[in-house]
């Protein structure tokens, strides 16, 4: 692979890694902020969390479509179309969005009662809960934008509006959970509210870079045509489902692991919060491989799109070696950053190395994954993922685990095995190039 090649992936990679990790540093920064609230507010607003990320997923499966089509038009050389997506996805996230708020928003004090049995937490996470899905059709949108910023290999503008939006979060928040400058004490509600007001802060970031951008595209120039509109949904739903199942799948994936014990739930806790961190670089690295592929298929060059997915794994190569180093020889010092007994570090040592051993090659199958996505394969990709998750994995880890009672060990190798044969499957239809003739 030629030093152009490698500097054009790592280019478009590192910012979106850059924005991905500065949303994980967050994470930890709003738990320390309502941390000083109590346990109960700690719960509800992890769950209140989960539970608005189910609701988003509905819309932001449109970001991979815009970018797949975005990315072809550059590459056909239809400069003045390629906002056309992202017209559409606006518009669609506003559509799909706002109904989707004003439902749920009423349906949040059931939601909470139904899920959570602790009087104190549902009142705190119900009203955390409402103003975070106030935002979700503005969540849909800058995810349309993040799609568009990748296929036109702008991603800084992702990474520092994202950034943004991070430190405008803190603010807003650490100021409104705890009234200060004469405000309100809002508690958890506080941190909602800050949340919501940073999405949207985000969002006029977005449109204000947009009128400076990608005007020349056609940004907020014209309604998308109905063969625009019917492109994105083809391209757009598959993969919001896909996202939508998989949520889902964690919720499920916790239930059963909480009928085999609550240590093994409490670890299975770290187990996934490591795994979300460590797929990061295989997460920007495909969206990378996304663009390049698809405005290489606009070029007319099939042999250079389907060249791009495996240099972008090159390169990604030695980042989930140096990982799996990490997870296989320090395994006993990572779990015991989060787990404080000896017992639970021990209770997760065999997961974690089984994580080590194999993000080789779910670093790989997370690559072609968002690479299939970049040249139009959603539906395949949906198929495949939500498929294996739903028919084979959580069904192998409910026997495992409460049916066989063979513990968190053996959930965790069916997991890891779900996981590879996911890669393979992905990287064979790559090899197969049928998505060359799919159309965008």
């Amino acid at each position: 692979m030629s030093a152009h090649r490698r500097r054009e992936v790592l280019g478009l990679a590192l910012p979106i890694l850059g924005g991905m990790t500065s949303q994980n540093l967050l994470n930890l920064v709003d738990a320390w902020m309502v941390g000083a609230l109590g346990p109960a507010a700690l719960a509800a607003t992890g769950m209140g969390g989960f539970l608005n990320f189910m609701a988003v997923a509905a819309i932001i499966g449109f970001s991979p479509a815009v970018q797949a089509i975005a990315a072809r038009r550059i590459g056909e050389g239809r400069n003045d179309e390629v906002a056309a997506p992202l017209n559409g996805g606006l518009l669609l996230s506003l559509l799909l969005g706002v109904p989707i708020s004003v439902v749920l928003i009423a349906a949040a004090p059931a939601i909470f009662g139904l899920l959570i049995d602790d009087p104190a937490v549902v009142s705190e996470g119900t009203p955390y809960l409402q103003w975070r899905l106030v935002a979700v059709a503005a969540v849909g949108m800058n995810f349309s934008f993040r799609g568009y910023w990748s296929a036109v290999k702008l991603t800084r503008m992702y990474m520092r509006t994202l950034i943004s939006m991070h430190v405008l979060n803190v603010a807003f928040s650490y100021t409104l959970i705890h009234g200060l400058f004469g405000l309100p004490q809002m508690g958890t509600a506080g941190a909602g509210l800050g949340t919501t007001l940073a999405v949207f802060a985000g969002t006029l970031m977005y449109l204000w870079q947009g009128l400076r951008h990608a005007r020349g595209g056609g940004f907020l120039q014209r309604m998308p045509t109905p063969e625009q509109f019917t492109g994105l949904l083809r391209l757009g739903l598959p993969s919001s489902v896909q996202q939508l199942l998989f949520s889902s799948g964690f919720a499920a994936l916790f239930w059963i692991i909480g009928q085999v014990g609550t240590d093994e739930l409490a670890v299975a806790n770290v187990l996934v919060t490591i795994t979300l961190t460590a797929i990061l670089p295989g997460i920007a690295l495909g969206i990378a491989a996304a663009t390049l592929a698809g405005q290489a298929l606009g070029r007319n060059q099939a042999d250079d799109a389907y060249r791009w997915a495996w240099d972008t794994y090159r390169v990604g190569a030695w980042i989930f070696g140096a990982l799996a180093v990490v997870m296989l020889l320090l395994t006993d010092p990572v779990l015991a950053l989060f787990l404080r007994d000896p017992e639970l570090v021990a209770l997760g040592r065999v997961p974690l190395r089984l994580i080590g051993a194999g993000i080789l090659l779910d670093g790989l199958g997370l690559i072609m994954m968002q690479a299939l996505l970049g040249v139009g394969a959603s539906a395949f990709v949906m198929i495949v993922a939500s498929g294996l998750q739903w028919l084979v994995f959580l069904p192998a880890a409910w026997l495992l685990g409460p049916g066989l009672g063979l513990g968190l060990q053996a959930i965790w190798i069916a997991m890891m095995s779900y996981r590879l044969l996911q890669a393979a499957l992905f990287v064979r239809a790559w090899r197969q190039r049928a998505w060359v003739r799919i159309r965008v």
